[in-house]
């Protein structure tokens, strides 16, 4: 698996700037004025791991397929889209398919671009697309509330406690806080994920600031930091024209250009290892002769539901996963070296894979 992020902002931010640039498509028509994203755009990237092409070289891989992650240009929100304003909320659905959600946030002054509030304030804009997903779960939850009361009356356990779930989740947003402040008990984890309310998804704030203040950001991505650190949500600093700029060029004129502007890599790499850290995901490879491939899961993922994530079958028949670290792959320059080391380990269904395992899945079909 891969992950699936919702990219959300205010009009006018470089929200769709950002996604061509990172998509390497033109397919978001990013232009200065509100709502130019009529319809979500949706695009894949593959997920940038040097440990892979370094894999592939030793095992002489005929192909390398890396992780992909998906990206979903959502249009731009305004204040009052809960309730119909700008586009409406007919956008709000597509936030309850992604796994986390990037608030692109303006953090560059240009005269020539306008803001929809008439002012540059990244805090006050994130607050602003807070509010109306709190306001959009909030109306989804009196709904259905008011459509289990029958259910209740019949002493259905399920209804009770999908009630009980967004009581809590209703009390915290009046509260003035998102559904993910909750605190849900193991038991409950399950049915919490099922009720897919907007604001408990995990937040990332990518602070968009202008070309020559991509390497350290500025005092507005500084007080987004501050902001995301107070939250204990996650947070990226990217210049958006930079790197649409370097979607245009090859690996080598990229490096290049990226040392000229005083970065040590891409904006996108950096976004999507924030990502990976807020959602807890990790990496693990097969390789071999005809390909090497990385494969994501979340941490703290047993081998078999690993080795489900390739087939369903490898699940269900789990015997036994062959394992070498990635370092100790490295040093025995290939499987075979390795297992001569005594660094191959046969690990059974109550190993939990960790980032860089190489791994071999044995099983029945």
């Amino acid at each position: 698996m891969g992950f699936r992020m919702g990219i959300v902002g205010l009009p006018n931010v470089g929200k769709s700037t950002l996604f061509n640039a990172l998509t390497k498509t033109a397919a978001a028509q990013a232009a200065n004025f509100p709502f130019c994203t009529i319809e979500p755009n949706v695009g894949e990237v593959n997920v940038p791991d040097r440990r892979l092409d370094t894999l592939a070289g030793i095992a002489k891989s005929a192909s390398i397929i890396p992780a992909r992650m998906t990206f979903v240009d959502i249009a731009g929100l305004v204040k009052g889209a809960s309730q119909g304003e700008g586009l409406g909320n007919q956008f709000l659905a597509n936030i309850r398919e992604t796994d986390a959600i990037a608030h692109v946030l303006r953090c560059f002054e240009d005269d020539d671009i306008t803001h929809v509030e008439g002012r540059v304030d990244p805090v006050a804009d994130a607050d602003t697309i807070e509010t109306e997903l709190m306001l959009a779960d909030l109306e989804s939850i009196e709904k259905r509330r008011a459509n289990l009361v029958r259910k209740l009356k019949g002493n259905d356990k399920e209804a009770a406690q999908q009630d009980r779930l967004l009581a809590a989740a209703q009390a915290a947003i009046e509260d003035g806080k998102p559904a993910r402040t909750v605190s849900v008990d193991a038991e409950d984890l399950k049915a919490w994920k099922g009720l897919q309310l907007l604001t408990t998804k995990p937040v990332l704030y990518v602070c968009n600031v202008a070309e020559d203040e991509a390497a350290k950001g500025n005092a507005l991505s500084d007080k987004v930091a501050q902001m995301a650190a107070e939250q204990g949500a996650g947070h990226v600093v990217i210049s958006a024209r930079i790197e649409e700029e370097i979607s245009q060029l090859d690996a080598e004129e990229a490096e290049m250009f990226l040392s000229e502007m005083g970065l040590e890599e891409a904006g996108l790499d950096r976004l999507i290892r924030a990502g990976y850290d807020l959602l807890r995901l990790e990496t693990y490879f097969t390789v071999g002769p005809k390909e090497a491939r990385a494969w994501t899961i979340r941490k703290g993922t047993n081998a078999p539901q690993a080795a489900g994530v390739i087939h369903g079958d490898f699940e269900r028949g789990f015997i036994r996963a062959e394992t070498i670290a990635y370092d100790d792959y490295v040093a025995g320059k290939g499987e075979q070296g390795a297992k001569e080391a005594g660094k191959m380990r046969a690990e059974g269904k109550s190993y939990v894979v960790q980032d860089g395992d190489v791994m071999h899945f044995l099983f029945n079909t």
